[in-house]
């Protein structure tokens, strides 16, 4: 090791113990922060509106404080953007993320002094941590990638405003900006093709050991990096390579992909951070799930997937959760978000510690027909068929097709660009929906009941998702593709570039 990581290694061990520390103590973390949370905001203007001085019990808080969305939110957000202070939370915040909405139009998530640190640290102690525990604590002696929004700010009433990303460039400490690429001058390329090409020629030649991304986006920057340099995998461009952290997406489907660009099953560390808080991280390479990050500045509920949309939704805390059921996520934080439903579903799969896994967005599911067919459901068939037959793919997503051109029955699609397709497209394609099957029993039960045919298969090609994403504006950064959806607008899209089509 270097004299980086040597120095470094301490500082990792200590963080990784209180990791552990925080672990065991998450549901009285969880009491101390929703006590010191609502008590600091009493003199808010939410927090006079909802009689913040009278509650003493989550019991009060959940009868005072509604669960909301962004939008009904915002009429708050729009005081806050404009500049006045101690509306959500005291003072004003230090920065606005900027995020966008499916019905609100861009959206400004308040980041406080208080709650920057649940950002920054929590980033940089999960990374600590895992490097610690998996002996990789060299990666801070070479170069770290890590691929962001544009950070060149804007200032609005003595605040900063920006993506979420960008912020965090500014926030970076100075240790740690010398092993950083790609420089300030590269991140600030607001076009992602102009980017992608500069960002690919920094590393050519040094000695790079950690990659951050979202996975469709870093495939394509390792295919760039391979096509500047002639060589076959990113193991034979840089030797020392040790770590792939990435967040936002199930990286399932692009596993295989990227482990043949990559040239060996690189390990990789799971985040899931998002502009309203840094929700969960991997803790352990070898255990299911993500260690929720309890003691840091955030107050979770969970709400009961089938209760989300109730006049008055059951409203659990931690110690009341359930493993294997489907929760919405609710926040309370000290950025001043109140009973806010960030839309993401999770089911917990530990109690000790408290570990969970990223089921879908409560928006982004397939229900034409009743099946409520969610993202996790979607991944887990797409996998096991992916694995059998031995594929890889660039990207996929579903919609359902209600109204078929033809006499055949309503169907579920499936849009995917395919790496590497399999030899038999037509098996492949009966084992996803077999999957599903065994993942949905409503989707069985219309299959088995003629109300709905098996799945069609769409074969897309070349570069359709890339051309796609660019045609709405959200071409590379940390823009994703929804998994599937309960509408035809993606699928209409995407309809243009069908080559293949396979019916079961």
């Amino acid at each position: 090791m270097g004299w980086k990581s040597r120095a470094i290694k301490p500082f990792a061990r200590t963080i990784s113990a209180k990791i552990r520390k925080d672990a065991a103590n998450a549901v009285s973390d969880q009491q101390k922060i929703f006590q010191s949370i609502v008590k600091k905001s009493k003199q808010t203007a939410f927090g006079t509106d909802h009689d913040f001085a009278s509650i003493k019990s989550f019991k009060d808080f959940s009868a005072q404080v509604p669960i909301v969305t962004y939008e009904q939110l915002q009429p708050y957000i729009t005081r806050v953007v404009k500049g006045e202070a101690n509306v959500l939370w005291p003072g004003k915040p230090s920065y606005l993320a900027k995020t966008s909405g499916t019905t609100s139009g861009v959206k400004y998530i308040p980041i406080t002094k208080a709650s920057l640190p649940n950002h920054m640290n929590t980033a940089r102690n999960a990374l600590l941590s895992f490097a610690y525990r998996k002996k990789r604590m060299s990666i801070f002696d070479g170069k770290l990638i890590f691929m962001s929004g544009s950070p060149v700010l804007q200032d609005k009433a003595g605040m900063k405003i920006g993506r979420l990303s960008g912020i965090v460039n500014h926030e970076i400490p100075k240790w740690a900006l010398s092993n950083q690429i790609p420089t300030y001058e590269t991140n600030c390329i607001e076009d992602w093709e102009p980017k992608l090409d500069v960002m690919a020629a920094e590393p050519i030649g040094t000695d790079l050991r950690l990659v951050s991304g979202i996975p469709p986006w870093v495939q394509m920057f390792y295919e760039t990096l391979l096509k500047k340099t002639g060589k076959e995998t990113i193991k034979e461009l840089f030797p020392n390579f040790q770590i792939f952290a990435y967040g936002g997406v199930n990286f399932s489907p692009y596993k295989q992909s990227l482990k043949k660009l990559v040239g060996f099953d690189i390990p990789s560390f799971e985040t899931y951070p998002a502009s309203e808080g840094f929700i969960a991280f991997q803790d352990e390479s070898n255990e299911d799930g993500l260690l929720l990050n309890t003691n840091s500045g955030i107050f979770f509920e969970f709400v009961p997937v089938s209760e989300i949309n109730a006049e008055k939704p059951i409203r659990l805390t931690l110690k009341e959760i359930e493993l294997n059921t489907e929760y919405v996520v609710i926040l309370n934080n000290n950025a001043g978000l109140w009973g806010y439903n960030i839309g993401d579903t999770i089911q917990f799969v530990s109690k000790d510690p408290y570990r969970l896994v990223v089921s879908g967005r409560v928006k982004h599911y397939t229900s034409a027909f009743g099946e409520h067919v969610i993202a996790k459901e979607v991944e887990t068939a797409f996998s096991i068929a992916a694995a059998k037959h031995q594929i890889q793919v660039t990207e996929f997503t579903v919609a359902p097709q209600v109204n078929p051109e033809s006499h055949e029955l309503p169907h579920h699609e499936w849009f995917m660009e395919f790496e590497q397709e399999p030899q038999d497209l037509h098996a492949f394609a009966h084992d996803i929906d077999a999957e599903l099957r065994k993942q949905n029993i409503y989707y069985d039960d219309l299959i088995k009941g003629n109300i709905l045919q098996p799945l069609v298969l769409r074969k897309l090609k070349k570069f359709s998702f890339q051309e796609y994403m660019k045609s709405i504006g959200k071409l590379g950064g940390q823009n994703k593709v929804p998994r599937l959806s309960n509408d035809r607008i993606i699928a209409n899209k995407l309809s243009q570039y069908i080559i293949d089509e396979v019916e079961i």
